[in-house]
């Protein structure tokens, strides 16, 4: 019995990491790239965020989950490779605020503690665009891999900008 109480607590811990951490995106699918024996396969998934400051866009963000024991427990680093796509899914519609020139829209943690996968969002005015960039970083080190989308706004709707 005792020796399940730190595998029980290190669960419980993972959990609420899990809750602490940034925005948690929905799970539109996923692929298995490696089968593990114990615990869950690596694997690519999609998750979709809808960007909470701009109604009718949504993020389309896929990346590396690794499985195994690790995985399982919440305790392995993802890799840093991330790609997204961002669309227009509905009308377009700005909150009372006006938006940052450049601000991050959401983040959500890929190890225990120090790595976190980030979406920034960043208003290019001269073409009326929003222009979404992930990348991942660490405390000490992050890493040059990115990837960038745009969503042009339709002409005659002005982005509201600081």
């Amino acid at each position: 019995m005792r020796r399940l109480r730190p595998a029980f607590s290190a669960l419980c811990l993972t959990g609420f990491l899990s809750a602490c951490g940034g925005a948690v995106g929905e799970e539109v699918g996923a692929v298995d790239t490696v089968f593990k024996f114990i615990g869950p396969d690596h694997k690519i998934v999609v998750e979709a965020y809808d960007d909470p400051k701009v109604s009718g866009i949504t993020c389309y963000v896929s990346r590396a989950k690794t499985g195994g024991l690790k995985g399982a427990f919440g305790v392995a680093e993802d890799k840093a490779e991330a790609s997204i796509a961002c669309r227009q899914t509905g009308i377009i519609i700005f909150g009372a605020k006006p938006l940052e020139k450049q601000e991050e829209m959401f983040s959500e943690r890929i190890s225990l503690v120090f790595k976190k996968l980030r979406v920034v969002r960043m208003v290019d005015t001269k073409r009326n665009t929003l222009v979404y960039l992930t990348y991942s970083d660490r405390v000490i080190e992050g890493s040059p891999q990115n990837s960038v989308t745009a969503v042009p706004v339709p002409a005659g709707t002005v982005i509201p900008v600081k």
